[in-house]
């Protein structure tokens, strides 16, 4: 049987690709998720409940900013350590992984790689240890896969620019306090900003009524006439560079979460399968339900392999743009897949919150829209491969 001591499918031997600092960080964050969220995330689903305590518990445990070096407060581990900790929150909840990651990858990474050293200094250890929580404001009302067509812009005022604009489905953004907002210059040219809670005209709308990432907060950013320090400018970085170098890091490690998501429904379906009596034997005999949880165990061992090479590439500074694109494409779509089946072997038990299924399926279809919609990446595919991009 092809099974870890841990619990986690791993067919074709991955585990012997990691080293003894990869396992111990997966063991670590899958106790973490054990303990601290799965016993209560299916009442803060249903109760659409971002347990703002969670904050701090996710700086203590190391899941904000691993890939930042240590003397920010960071982790400075690899890339596959990253991605393990993304696996194993995600197998937890897709909306957890999200308070992690848009911290990690789209508030720590920009300060970080685009940051002054004095703007590394103040934000990375408060981020770091969950003393502060972070959002990225990237998207807006009329332009979500077209980011260069936003309307927020700054004007310089001599000693301070100032803002204007509004920015919508903001993961974090109601809890935050700070948001690495990007911009257009009188110029047209984009830049990146550090907005901090309590600057006059700042406002973090809660967006309600949400079917998706339910235990996840998210919001708006409003600007109105805020008025924002010059030094709280990114100074590194100019142009739609920034913002997608932010994003290449977020979507490498949903390439590793939807692996999270497809385990925990293909190890609740496989349980059910061996547990549940129809015609006098468990549903898992039954050659359809076998030819399922083949499939499935097929699809996650092949993302497993995608996302263990991905990042391989990652820590040889080779990872391309497109490549993470596909990986994240590829394995939220086979996480998705993989939900429905699962449902599927549970029969109307998996509508219910007595299982995970449910659950991960509805916020799935939140992570294979943001961060660049399923098509879009389909056609960034294709526009490596042609040459030809089909989105302009």
């Amino acid at each position: 049987m092809a099974y870890e001591s841990s619990g986690a499918p791993d067919y074709y031997n991955i585990d012997d690709l990691l080293t003894e600092e990869h396992i111990l960080i997966r063991q670590t964050l899958r106790d973490f998720v054990k303990r601290e969220i799965s016993p209560n995330i299916e009442q803060w689903a249903q109760d659409a409940h971002f347990p703002s305590e969670i904050v701090k518990k996710f700086g203590e445990v190391g899941a904000f900013g691993p890939t930042i070096p240590a003397e920010y407060g960071g982790g400075g581990l690899d890339y596959i350590s990253y991605g393990i900790i993304m696996q194993e929150i995600e197998r937890g909840d897709s909306g957890m992984r999200s308070t992690a990651s848009v911290q990690g990858s789209l508030v720590m990474y920009p300060i970080y790689a685009y940051g002054s050293e004095e703007q590394r200094k103040k934000y990375l250890p408060k981020l770091a240890s969950g003393e502060w929580l972070g959002c990225f404001g990237l998207t807006e009302p009329d332009h979500g896969s077209n980011p260069g067509g936003m309307t927020t812009n700054i004007k310089d005022m001599g000693d301070h620019y100032l803002l204007n604009g509004a920015k919508m489905w903001i993961s974090n953004s109601p809890e935050s306090q700070v948001a690495v907002v990007w911009a257009k210059n009188e110029e047209g040219r984009i830049k990146g900003l550090i907005v901090e809670r309590g600057m006059e005209g700042f406002s973090t709308p809660e967006i309600h009524n949400k079917w998706s990432l339910r235990a996840s907060c998210t919001g708006e950013l409003v600007f109105d006439n805020v008025k924002v320090p010059k030094e709280n400018l990114l100074p590194n970085v100019e142009g739609l560079r920034g913002p997608l170098g932010c994003l290449d890091s977020a979507r490498y490690g949903i390439a590793w979460g939807a692996i999270g998501v497809a385990i925990d429904c293909y190890e609740s379906a496989r349980k059910y399968a061996m547990e549940r009596i129809q015609f006098d034997k468990p549903i898992a005999a039954f050659q359809l339900t076998q030819k399922k949880l083949a499939e499935m165990l097929t699809e996650i061992t092949k993302a497993q392999l995608l996302a263990w090479r991905l990042g391989t590439l990652k820590n040889e500074g080779k990872a391309t743009s497109q490549q993470i694109s596909m990986a994240k494409r590829n394995n939220v779509d086979m996480a998705l897949h993989i939900a429905r089946e699962a449902r599927q072997i549970h029969g109307g038990m998996g509508i219910t919150g007595e299982y995970p299924i449910m659950r991960h399926m509805m916020n799935l279809e939140s992570v294979i829209t943001y961060e660049g919609t399923h098509d879009i990446h389909l056609l960034i595919t294709g526009a490596d491969i042609t040459g030809i991009p089909a989105f302009k």
